[in-house]
């Protein structure tokens, strides 16, 4: 059965201290979700430049780089289902990754994309599927397994009728490169998420979850909206299918990341709304 689990960037505007931070564990817990997915950035000290950078693109990430995240995920009954690294890090600290991993109890570590990084160039995609294989060959020795976590801009074309996913999912090495599909940000950039599912079959252990939509009521100023994160079964993206491919391949968690936009403007009331629909669904 896939664990139902959050992930951590959503907690960044109500983690203000450790007490409240184990109440909101305690709360994901008592929604029904069995675990949390976890970021390098947000449980240990950072720099001020990623700080301001992750706040830029739309999510804080607290004042969490102090707390025991260990000890609170345990209290709470929560399993740490992966942690996002980034590659650099991974590269030049192995073995640091590596420790805090089996720290938390996971054997999962997912880098989340590239950083002022050209996904239309097939010579630096190409490189960066290299750098991919090395880094989960050189995890793997160590019982963990290195996965890809795409946001819209893979979906851009290194030639004609290939995108840079397609071809990261090409030139990596199944051994040592897996994937935690994320449907939302692949809808957004207009590609079929279903078909991608397929196309990646068992090589996708993770799989993140939102909805797509909008929440306006009453009649629009013009015919065109902008539709935005949603609370799952809120939104127009057909998740049951979704979920089912996902569970057919047996991926190890369906994990809920959502946005800014939340219901009533509270992370922890979306993803109580949300809890409905993954209770419904995975099980």
């Amino acid at each position: 059965m896939a664990i139902k689990a959050i992930q951590q960037i959503m907690l960044g505007t109500v983690t203000k201290n450790e007490k409240q931070a184990l109440e909101i564990l305690k709360t994901i817990k008592a929604a029904g979700y069995d675990g949390i997915e976890l970021n390098g950035f947000m449980i240990r000290p950072t720099s001020f430049m990623v700080r301001m950078m992750t706040k830029m693109a739309g999510m804080p990430v607290g004042k969490g780089g102090d707390f025991d995240w260990k000890g609170m995920t345990e209290q709470a009954g929560l399993s740490v289902v992966s942690v996002h690294e980034d590659l650099g890090t991974i590269q030049r600290e192995p073995e640091n990754v590596i420790a805090e991993a089996k720290k938390f109890g996971t054997d999962k570590v997912v880098i989340t994309g590239m950083y002022r990084f050209d996904y239309s160039d097939k010579d630096a995609v190409l490189k960066l599927a290299n750098d991919l294989n090395k880094a989960g060959e050189n995890l793997k020795k160590s019982g963990v397994q290195l996965l890809y976590h795409n946001h819209n801009c893979e979906f851009r074309k290194v030639e004609a009728g290939m995108t840079a996913y397609d071809l990261l999912i090409e030139a990596t090495n199944p051994e040592y490169v897996a994937f935690e599909l994320d449907s939302y940000w692949a809808t957004e950039a207009g590609v079929s998420a279903i078909q991608l599912m397929k196309q990646l079959g068992n090589r996708m252990k993770l799989y993140h979850i939102n909805d797509r939509g909008t929440r306006i009521e009453g009649p629009s100023m013009t015919p065109i909206l902008k539709s935005d994160s949603m609370e799952l079964g809120c939104g127009n993206m057909n998740l049951r299918e979704l979920v089912e491919q996902a569970l057919s391949v047996h991926v190890d968690a369906i994990i809920l990341e959502s946005h800014k936009n939340w219901v009533e403007k509270s992370p922890i009331k979306s993803l109580q709304v949300s809890a409905e629909f993954m209770n419904a669904q995975v099980h």
